[in-house]
């Protein structure tokens, strides 16, 4: 049985369609990403889900009861659904402890697992007034936590974090998931954190779902353009491009490869032959900008030795 069911979802705003006909179902223990642009309908489907904004027509259904919006009810929102916004508020002047404890729902090794969780052990004596961005998301995240949600919706945890902060809610998250088992639903932008953290992936665009499917799938073979590029770099084969596709190896169910994909020789095995023409460094890895049969193709490779102007073999790693 799913734990959450949406049917048919649509949501219109001053005339516009912000929603339209979302059908979403979310299986126990299930980790599923929401992708697409700003403006695609992300957070809207994520408030409606968590019974924070009324659907103008369709259902959401929490474990086969349906879930009131808040046109609906005196207090909006539903006890088993724990949502974090991007724009998350702590009261101020409280200790964090007192946050916490008002609403918790857990005694108290639950609670100090959580803590540890959620790394804010060290916090618990210090007013939410006296923290950081990263520890304030962190005390957040606890607060719904302790409240034992079966469900958490996270509307994009990692957005305005450093680095060194961002990593720690990574890391929470993925403990969060794993060890406690809670079923998560998560906005991101970041396509390092969903492709290695998510099970199924939703891609939105103008209101609806797109595509739906496991990482790789998505990855590899994604419905357009658009769906490619929310993923990171890639190269777009189109019809008329058959030749080219071909004498690189590319097989004929890929439309679209990512720049990793590609092999580079000195020595001519393959019958691609390309031409450097711009090269940039970016720590883990180099770009190449290729010019190929008078198609431009983006490479990235590990190795240094493939300077701007040289002429080199290039094709699909079949491996």
């Amino acid at each position: 049985m799913e734990m959450l069911k949406a049917t048919h979802i649509s949501r219109e705003e001053d005339g516009r369609t912000v929603l339209g006909e979302i059908d979403l179902c979310i299986h126990p223990h299930q980790r599923v990403a929401l992708m697409g642009e700003t403006g695609s309908g992300k957070s809207t489907l994520m408030k409606i889900m968590a019974g924070l904004t009324q659907p103008t027509s369709g259902n959401v259904y929490f474990e086969g009861k349906r879930i009131e919006g808040p046109e609906e009810v005196l207090i909006p929102g539903h006890p088993q659904i724990g949502y974090l916004s991007q724009h998350f508020e702590l009261r101020n002047n409280y200790f964090v402890f007192e946050l916490l404890e008002m609403a918790s729902k857990m005694g108290s090794r639950e609670m100090e697992n959580i803590f540890s969780i959620c790394r804010i052990d060290h916090l618990l004596k210090r007013k939410t007034n006296a923290l950081s961005g990263g520890e304030r998301q962190r005390i957040a995240l606890a607060r719904l936590l302790v409240g034992k949600p079966k469900l958490l919706l996270l509307d994009e945890p990692f957005t305005n974090l450093d680095l060194h902060n961002n990593k720690i809610i990574n890391e929470v998250i993925r403990t969060v998931s794993h060890q406690l088992g809670i079923t998560c639903v998560l906005v991101s932008h970041d396509p390092a954190e969903v492709l290695s953290w998510a099970e199924t992936i939703c891609v939105m665009q103008y209101g609806k779902i797109i595509q739906q499917a496991d990482p790789i799938t998505i990855y590899q073979h994604p419905v357009n353009a658009y769906a490619a590029g929310l993923l990171g770099a890639y190269n777009e084969f189109s019809t008329t491009e058959k030749e080219i596709a071909a004498t690189l190896k590319v097989p004929n169910n890929r439309k679209f490869i990512r720049p990793e994909e590609f092999s580079l020789s000195k020595a001519p095995l393959y019958r691609a032959e390309g031409k450097i023409l711009e090269r940039k460094y970016y720590g883990s890895h180099y770009a190449l900008d290729m010019m190929v049969a008078g198609k431009r193709i983006l490479v990235h490779h590990h190795d240094g030795r493939y300077q701007v102007g040289d002429v080199v073999f290039i094709a699909f790693d079949q491996q």
